[in-house]
């Protein structure tokens, strides 16, 4: 088969997991902040594509949010066979080797503390830099569309966000999963590209993508508060992100393929 089996993808989420861990941090650091620059280009690129669709959107716009879901991948694509780290990821990854004894509770915490920190460094990076200092959506139809993409996110209650989250970051780890099955860089990238399609298409909430859109917009003079930002959207959709990731990705496929 040119593609690994579920019981082979489970050890090899495995070592790689285990290989976090064990990687020193100054690299690990790197590879994280590549992982939220990366998914924040692909944020970019779903604005730049999408945003400048308002006629589409005005009469079909289910079609517009399908192009900015097929966009959007291309960052998880480009975690993935590039080389870098994800926070959303490792909800799955590190679950296998602590749940397999390799490695303890305190590297997994210490992996996802990490990784989370500096991917939000990542897209600021994009966000700031990329975005706002180049001005490359500082003209319309792309601010309102940023703006208004943005502005939905942080107008939502809490169970909501976290509910989308646990949506989002499910299929963000099983996009992982079915990248890790593929043994050549198409097999890898359609894998991924399938689910993480559907979860932005359907409007979930990812917590690094939105450290990207949501300051972004910020960035670029929507109106929304930095507090509003964090107890809003970013609180409530990395809690269902981590449910998500660990336990539905993590902890289900841990137990019907690599517990004993």
């Amino acid at each position: 088969m040119n593609y690994l089996s579920p019981k082979e993808i489970a050890a090899e989420f495995c070592h790689t997991g285990s290989y976090k861990a064990d990687m020193p941090l100054r690299k690990f650091t790197v590879l994280a902040f590549l992982g939220g620059a990366f998914i924040a280009l692909g944020g970019l690129l779903s604005v730049m594509v999408a945003g400048g669709m308002p006629e589409v959107y005005a009469s079909n716009p289910g079609f517009v949010k399908f192009v900015a879901g097929a966009m959007f991948p291309v960052g998880l694509i480009m975690v993935t066979v590039a080389g870098a780290d994800l926070f959303t990821s490792d909800c799955a990854y590190m679950v296998f080797p602590c749940s397999q004894k390799h490695k303890k509770i305190t590297a997994l915490l210490k992996i996802w503390i990490v990784s989370y920190v500096i991917n939000f460094v990542g897209t600021q990076f994009v966000a700031y830099f990329m975005v706002y200092k180049t001005g490359v959506l500082s003209s319309e139809p792309w601010t309102s569309y940023l703006h208004h993409y943005s502005e939905a996110k942080v107008n939502q209650d809490f169970w909501t966000v976290f509910w989308k989250g646990i949506g989002a970051n499910w299929l963000v780890c099983l996009g992982t999963w079915m990248g890790v099955a593929g043994k050549d860089i198409v097999g890898k990238a359609v894998g991924i590209w399938l689910p993480v399609m559907l979860f932005v298409t359907l409007g979930f909430e990812h917590s690094i993508a939105n450290m990207f859109f949501i300051p972004a917009a910020i960035y670029t003079g929507a109106d929304i508060l930095w507090s509003d930002f964090v107890t809003q959207n970013l609180i409530p959709a990395t809690i269902g992100n981590i449910i998500g990731g660990a336990g539905l990705v993590g902890v289900v496929y841990w137990y019907v393929y690599s517990k004993d």
